[in-house]
């Protein structure tokens, strides 16, 4: 599939802000955002992806500033959604209007156990060159979840153990490329998820970040026919993904860093399938 053949759901901030802490980077961060300067943001972001890919949108709803963050709507693969349960009750009042927007979509909802707490395309990968699932868990998505989405979409599902708070999800910290390659930072996850990683993923494949770059959320991108359209990297990582054939977009996103996420959270891929389909 082609960049220009994707479908990519995003939320306007009109209601987004630091409203509350569930995550590190909130901390000292409430009542501290800039609207103007993170519409201003946002609205680079959407024109920079809507040059490779068509934008969907859903209301923002008041009273739910992290609704902005779309990979946590769900997962979907085909015409098939996985509505999210969110760990946060600060999130969970979003909900209902991802299923809705799912369901006016033409989306089929997969059933999903409430006690399972899932959240998302923030949690959940599907690797660009092998036909598996990168399933995040040990801060928001619970360890359970990878079983359930092996069974809803037909394919391996691997349990991914974060143990940095900072990176409380998944794709803060492992972004899958296209081609198979894979960039990620390593001290995120436990040894053993390490490992499971490097068992899978060749090493001239896998691109290994820094500290500087993590803290950038580099790995929080949009892989979009070879762009990497990201908040911020190093020279080196832009040199080191260029080397691979990859070209780096950077669109700063700091009002939305505050809050936890960047290019890769505010967005969700609509038109997604596993390599073997």
């Amino acid at each position: 599939m082609n960049a220009a053949q994707q479908s990519i759901l995003m939320c306007p901030p009109h209601h987004f802000g630091v409203d509350y802490v569930i995550n590190p980077w909130m901390q000292g961060q409430l009542g501290q955002t800039d609207r103007v300067v993170a519409l201003r943001q946002w609205d680079n972001l959407r024109e920079t992806l809507s040059a490779f890919a068509h934008i969907a949108l859903i209301e923002p709803q008041p009273g739910l500033p992290d609704m902005v963050f779309t990979a946590n709507a769900g997962m979907v693969c085909g015409k098939v959604a996985v509505v999210s349960r969110f760990r946060s009750p600060e999130r969970q009042g979003e909900e209902p209007f991802f299923r809705a927007w799912f369901e006016q979509n033409g989306f089929s909802i997969a059933p999903w156990p409430k006690q399972i707490c899932f959240e998302g395309a923030g949690d959940a990968l599907f690797d660009r060159g092998r036909d598996l699932i990168w399933s995040g868990c040990g801060f928001r998505s619970d360890s359970a979840a990878a079983a359930l989405l092996a069974t809803i979409f037909d394919c391996e599902a691997i349990p991914i153990r974060l143990v940095d708070p900072r990176f409380y999800h998944l794709d803060t910290c492992l972004c899958p490329l296209s081609g198979g390659w894979l960039m990620y930072y390593p001290p995120a996850f436990d040894a053993a998820s390490v490992a499971a990683i490097e068992r899978r993923v060749p090493a001239e494949k896998r691109i290994a970040v820094d500290e500087a770059d993590a803290l950038q959320f580099a790995c929080n991108a949009v892989d979009l026919g070879g762009r990497v359209i990201m908040n911020g990297a190093t020279p080196a990582l832009q040199a080191r993904l260029r080397s691979t054939g990859f070209t780096p977009v950077l669109t700063p996103l700091s009002e939305f860093l505050k809050a936890g996420g960047t290019a890769k959270c505010l967005t969700l891929k609509l038109r997604e399938t596993t390599p073997a389909r």
